[in-house]
């Protein structure tokens, strides 16, 4: 049966923005420029930007398995924000589905898999349905979606930001309260030349980078065990030494990854005891200390 939202046979695209628009407009008075921690971020420590400044390096499938990892391995209160109004993956990729429930105080609540909460605009969608939406209102739904959601208590808030460092992008990253940003790559110039662009925009917009990942690193096969860099090599730690950042892991290109992607059985949970597995728990566990770092350096100050 579906959702009362979609009794009256509007498209859901155009539900989504009547049910947003009448669910927190009277809210939108309080959501301000400033990257200050409003409404449902109230009691979220961390919020953390994973972003590649590119499509195609697997940026959605290291927000989950760094989510997951975060709250399995290291038992850390997590929730991630799928922010890909346009091509949405997270709801397929945490094996969940349908529209968020509403709480008393009109904040949405976020759906839960895996010890992991998370907002996503896909969950608004009905099949194939396209966003055909302008930069106006996708920022309106961003923030909507981000600041009333009622993620409780977090440790750490993962963004799986939209590729590129256009104004969404630009947008993002100045009005939510960052903690941090973590870039992703696959090792190919091709590839390490839009990084540069997206570590420019945090640097201008006065985040914090908190690292690299190489993403697709090596590929060892699963039959006779021969390891070879598909996207050559070299790139993500040349990249990494320039801007004077770690290397917080080099993750591999392995089938056991994509499986769990497409079954929504990350592979941190899937495989936990294999090498990508592995890798994952050394991406969040560096960027733990990374976190743990900052902080000090914040008590420092004061």
């Amino acid at each position: 049966m579906k959702s009362c939202l979609f009794k009256h046979g509007l498209s859901s695209t155009s539900l989504l923005k009547t049910h947003l628009t009448s669910l927190i407009c009277r809210r939108s008075h309080s959501i301000e420029s400033s990257p200050q921690k409003k409404l449902g971020l109230k009691n979220v420590k961390h919020i953390i930007a994973v972003s590649s400044a590119k499509g195609g390096v697997g940026k959605s499938t290291t927000s989950v398995n760094l989510a997951v990892s975060l709250a399995t391995t290291f038992k850390q209160r997590v929730g991630i924000l799928d922010g890909d109004i346009y091509g949405p993956s997270v709801p397929k990729m945490l094996n969940l589905s349908g529209q968020p429930t509403v709480s008393g105080p009109g904040l949405m609540n976020p759906k839960e898999n895996y010890r992991v909460k998370s907002m996503s605009f896909g969950y608004f969608l009905e099949g194939d349905d396209p966003v055909v939406w302008r930069g106006p209102m996708v920022k309106q739904a961003f923030d909507r979606l981000l600041f009333s959601t009622d993620w409780g208590v977090l440790d750490v808030l993962v963004v799986d930001m939209p590729p590129g460092t256009g104004d969404a992008q630009i947008n993002l990253a100045q009005r939510i309260p960052l903690t941090g940003a973590i870039l992703i790559s696959t090792p190919q110039d091709v590839a390490m030349i839009d990084v540069r662009r997206g570590a420019q925009m945090f640097l201008k917009t006065k985040v914090p980078i908190l690292g690299v990942v190489g993403n697709m690193t090596v590929h060892q096969c699963s039959k006779c065990g021969h390891e070879e860099h598909l996207f050559g090599s070299g790139g993500v730690q040349k990249f990494a030494e320039e801007y004077h950042l770690p290397v917080l892991a080099n993750l591999p290109l392995h089938v056991s990854i994509q499986e769990g992607a497409d079954k929504g059985v990350p592979v941190t949970l899937g495989a936990p005891t294999s090498p990508a597995a592995a890798a994952y728990d050394a991406l969040a566990g560096g960027v733990l200390k990374r976190l743990a770092a900052l902080e000090g350096e914040d008590g420092a100050e004061g």
